[in-house]
């Protein structure tokens, strides 16, 4: 028999998806001793906690239910429903991963004893020459998890072990089948995970906020009629207008008194675009210079002169960056970088 009683323990975040699911085999298999936890963040994961429920019997794992609500409500669901709002487009993972998830998942190893904890995010994470732990891309492009981890410090990616990192995912869906765990074919999950239906304005609404509705105002200034609210857009949408304008046109800026000022095709392209609440792994300065950059998560990386402080120039310009979302900075294949992007300028 072999001796493992020399391996870190490790604390897998579940959810009772195939992902997560099969890093535990993945572990389990590299002589981890594991240990398994999933969060109830809100109401609407109470399926998620009965299904790693299902996966971690199926895999002899002991699993925590670890309950986040609390935290989740302050630091993702209430920010989230105000930047809305407020006319900015949010995404609450990148709100929750630093503040609820991690955080939580760490705090549960400390406790459980546990050096190390895990996800079964598609990304990988090394140390720099300088000793510098940083989020880096994975083996397979098309599923690229790195921008939503870009908030991640030391505390969390010194600890932090990602072997789906090294995988595409049809390999892991055949890790699935091959261990005949019931989550093998399960489908991704698509949407804001405490939003199921996807319908973000009707949960504000739910809520008792309501978000400032004015008027459409035309790309020459002229008022077009009133729009639903500014909680039912988001910078660059061209869909679901319910205007007639004889082109198409899109959302270039939401402000905070209702109004939505619209533009034509083709002028939804900035070269400026402004950052605040900048983080970087080692929580140092990040030099002025030239990165490739990610506005938002299924964006390609482009080319971008940063000035050190909070402006990024693109060459070529970018479509439609919209306040609320993040601009993530990479070298080579580590992230380095990255903050909330506040406006754009053409």
């Amino acid at each position: 028999m072999n001796d493992l009683s020399h391996k870190p323990s490790v604390l897998v975040g579940m959810s009772g998806g195939v992902d997560s699911s099969v890093t535990v085999a993945l572990l389990r298999e590299k002589g981890y001793q594991v240990q398994g936890a999933v969060i109830l963040f809100s109401p609407a994961h109470e399926k998620a906690v009965e299904e790693a429920k299902t996966a971690a019997r199926q895999l002899d794992v002991p699993l925590t239910v670890l309950d986040a609500q609390a935290d989740f409500e302050a630091h993702v669901a209430a920010p989230f429903c105000a930047s809305y709002c407020a006319g900015r487009t949010p995404n609450p993972c990148l709100l929750c991963n630093p503040n609820v998830k991690f955080r939580s998942l760490v705090q549960a190893a400390d406790r459980l004893g546990c050096e190390k904890i895990a996800t079964g995010h598609y990304a990988r994470v090394e140390q720099d020459e300088k000793g510098v732990w940083r989020v880096c891309r994975p083996k397979s492009d098309a599923r690229d998890q790195t921008y939503m981890l870009y908030g991640l410090g030391q505390e969390v990616l010194s600890r932090l072990l990602l072997p789906l990192g090294e995988y595409q995912k049809p390999e892991i869906r055949e890790m699935a089948r091959q261990a005949q765990l019931e989550c093998a074919d399960s489908p991704d999950s698509m949407e804001i995970c405490f939003i199921p239906d996807g319908n973000h304005a009707a949960y504000i609404a739910a809520r008792g906020l309501h978000a400032p509705a004015g008027q459409f105002i035309s790309p020459d200034g002229k008022a077009l009629g009133p729009n639903l609210g500014i909680d039912h857009y988001t910078v660059g949408q061209r869909k679901g207008l319910g205007l007639a304008l004889g082109r198409p046109a899109f959302v270039r800026e939401i402000r905070p008194n209702g109004d939505v000022l619209l533009g034509w095709s083709g002028e939804e392209f900035f070269r400026k675009v402004w950052l605040d609440h900048f983080v970087t792994p080692d929580g140092q300065p990040l030099a002025a210079g030239e990165y490739l950059v990610k506005i938002r998560s299924a964006a390609k990386a482009v080319p971008a002169e940063w000035n050190g402080r909070d402006l990024l120039t693109f060459t070529p310009a970018v479509r439609a960056p919209a306040p609320g979302q993040s601009a993530v900075f990479y070298k080579g294949d580590a992230v380095v970088g990255g903050g909330v992007i506040q406006q754009a300028e053409r």
